[in-house]
């Protein structure tokens, strides 16, 4: 009796391959053949439902941002809550981080395959903040965009570069409770709250 095919689990499988080879070696070293291997699946397969790598690894980080996304809104109105909800996602997913961060090694300052929807995806998270500025809920000091930014750099880094955090701020539960205490300082100070 043949095997039944299942087109939206093989999908699955490549795309979670995908992200950890993509997370692992960036575009450049990602190769289609570990993921196809590492998916069970034929390498075909990948082109026919992704496109070639480059198209591959956008698509990864595309739909990584969505999750986020719907997993940790932006909430100016509660930047604390937020900054834990974005530090403990990215605790548990450091994939994406690694992700972006690979994007950057790649593509520096160049346009990427997809940045219409990139900007969308921002100029949402944005908007949250500059509400939140324009209710009076945060300072409007700093523009939205950049406090967006460094708020999300505050948040983010210490998982871009764990290496840095463990030497610079210690390795404990109470020396990353700390400087997670420290971030969210950090962050009322920004937000002037």
């Amino acid at each position: 009796m043949a095997a039944t095919r299942d087109p939206d689990a093989t999908r699955a499988r490549i795309f979670d391959a995908a992200v950890a080879e993509f997370a692992r070696y960036g575009v450049a070293g990602a190769r289609v053949d570990r993921i196809a291997a590492a998916a069970r699946a034929n390498k075909q397969l990948i082109y026919a439902y992704y496109g070639n790598k480059a198209q591959l690894f956008s698509q990864v980080v595309g739909r990584c941002m969505v999750d986020l996304a719907a997993a940790v809104p932006v909430d100016p109105d509660d930047v604390e809550r937020w900054l834990d909800r974005l530090m403990d996602y990215h605790a548990a997913h450091p994939e994406l981080l690694r992700l972006l961060y690979w994007e950057g090694i790649e593509y520096g300052s160049a346009e990427l395959p997809d940045e219409p929807e990139r900007q969308d995806h921002y100029a949402v998270k944005v908007a949250a903040v500059r509400d939140a500025q324009e209710r009076g809920v945060i300072s409007d000091a700093i523009p939205a965009p950049d406090l967006f930014f460094l708020l999300i750099a505050l948040a983010n880094w210490a998982t871009v570069v764990p290496q840095m955090s463990r030497i610079l701020t210690g390795e404990t539960e109470s020396d990353r409770a700390r400087l997670r205490a420290s971030v969210k300082e950090a962050a009322r100070r920004l937000v002037g709250t």
